[in-house]
């Protein structure tokens, strides 16, 4: 990958003298407004309180996380592992983090695996022709040439699958589980309907049939489908899949408890296109007595083949590249080095996610947290958090709830265990902490792999006030006198 030169969409000096006499009456450090002191000299480190109050202060006037969002989004678009504008944007991260003044600015090669969608269609044949809208799920496999013609078989569950019998062969089967509307205090849902997006294939293919249809993952739709990964058998002949929308499942399905035959003409150009190089994206605030010791805060810069990858995951990048720069920019040094991951490859392989922990195992001991967000650029609520060792777990979650009253300016003091994030769950395994930014995520799934995944759909209020967030739980992990998982003694 090459530097890229692109500055648009920084923050710059942050507006100059106004914003500094704000950060200095809020602070009131002048020592810490300094920078980096030498190592001879007692360096003064404002207080968490502090901190937190300058993050909401900037949250309320800084707008520079949505003007990079903007560019993101407007200038690059949707970012598909293997595309050109994956590149770009690659190149665009390390440009604006370089011209906001971080450390170690890089860009960390990893291999991934490129999958392309090709042209795609779905007709209704019987009872009557019509197109129908559907996007094919990703790292799918395509149709013979012409398409492929076959009745459709409807079902919600894994029973209902397998009482199909002999009737599932030579079929399309349709997984028509519904979604019910998804809350941050709730949050069911998602997992039940997603496995047969991600599994659908796989357990039509066992039982004879030739592809599938699922229902899109959402409890709300405009006809909008959603696509995402599916994952096929190691052995056997993948068959091929794709999602349609809420409202054709549910006609589909009324038909067939009438009675009625269905048959549709699936055609989908998806192919798998090798092995190729992409990056992750990675910049430092170098701590001042811990530098070897790491919190780790991101988001993934790659997305779904449509929409403009707004909410997932260009919300979650600039938040964290932002939260960065909003901590420079206050002149602090936290205890241990803050150091920001721009994860590749997130939707269709996780390969960055797996690079990261692989590339950097000699590191992981030194991670204290590796901060996750990928909900969408909403307001705040707290964070959530996953370990593998469930007494550590219960240790941690006690040391967040002591830790999270001092976000309660920011709105973002709840605590949501079992909460983390794809990309540093490769990380689990060595102990480190997986914390997620959990946000007001209950229209997040309206939005979700689709079309509709736009910048317009981000309000820009919403997504400063998470980077406040995400700035703020940095700093008190990386400012704790211990860690949330202590290393095991030798």
């Amino acid at each position: 990958m090459r530097r890229s030169s692109i500055r648009c969409g920084t923050s710059g000096a942050y507006g100059g003298l106004a914003l500094g006499l704000l950060t200095l009456a809020l602070l009131q450090s002048p020592a810490a407004l300094a920078g980096p002191e030498p190592p001879a000299r007692r360096v003064e480190v404002p207080s968490t309180p502090k901190v937190v109050r300058a993050l909401g202060a900037l949250a309320r006037t800084d707008d520079a996380g949505y003007r990079k969002l903007t560019w993101l989004c407007d200038r690059i678009g949707h970012r598909l592992t293997g595309s050109l504008a994956l590149e770009q944007a690659v190149e665009w991260a390390v440009g604006a983090l370089t011209a906001d003044g971080h450390e170690n600015v890089r860009a960390e090669p990893v291999t991934a695996r490129k999958w392309v969608r090709g042209e795609e269609a779905l007709t209704l044949l019987k009872p009557r022709v019509q197109r129908l809208p559907l996007l094919g799920l990703g790292n799918g496999v395509g149709t013979p040439a012409g398409g492929l013609t076959a009745e459709v078989e409807v079902v919600r569950t894994e029973a209902e699958l397998d009482a199909l019998g002999e009737r599932a062969r030579g079929r399309i089967i349709l997984f028509d589980l519904v979604m019910p509307p998804w809350t941050a205090e709730r949050g069911t849902g998602y997992g039940d309907a997603v496995r047969f997006r991600v599994h659908g294939p796989r357990l039509a293919a066992e039982r004879g049939a030739v592809g599938v249809l699922v229902r899109s993952v959402t409890a709300r739709s405009l006809r909008t489908p959603h696509t995402g990964v599916t994952v096929h058998a190691e052995s056997g002949t993948p068959i091929p899949g794709a999602s349609v929308t809420t409202e054709d499942a549910a006609w589909i399905a009324r038909l067939r408890a009438a009675g009625e035959p269905v048959q549709v003409r699936l055609e989908l150009g998806a192919r798998d296109a090798g092995e190729i190089q992409t990056a992750n994206v990675v910049a430092e605030l170098v701590g001042r007595e811990r530098p070897e010791e790491f919190v780790v805060i991101g988001g993934h810069l790659d997305s779904w083949d449509v929409g403009q990858g707004a909410h997932d995951d260009g919300a979650g990048v600039v938040m964290a590249m932002q939260a960065l720069t909003w901590l420079r920019g206050l002149g602090v040094r936290p205890r241990r080095t803050i150091r920001v991951v721009l994860w590749t490859n997130e939707e269709n392989g996780l390969a960055g996610g797996k690079a990261y922990a692989r590339d950097h195992a000699a590191e992981l001991p030194g991670h204290v947290a590796a901060l996750e967000a990928d909900m969408g650029g909403f307001r705040p609520l707290g964070v959530g958090i996953v370990l593998q060792d469930p007494a550590a777990q219960a240790r941690a979650e006690r040391r967040l709830r002591a830790l999270a009253p001092a976000m309660r300016p920011l709105d973002a003091h709840r605590i949501f265990p079992g909460f983390g994030g794809a990309d540093i769950g490769p990380m689990v395994p060595a102990g480190v902490p997986a914390m997620g930014l959990r946000v007001d995520d209950s229209t997040y799934f309206d939005y979700h792999h689709t079309e509709a995944d736009t910048l317009d759909k981000v309000d820009p209020s919403a997504l400063a006030a998470s980077t406040a967030a995400l700035a703020a739980w940095a700093w008190v992990l990386a400012e704790l006198p211990d860690r949330l998982n202590p290393p095991a003694a030798p």
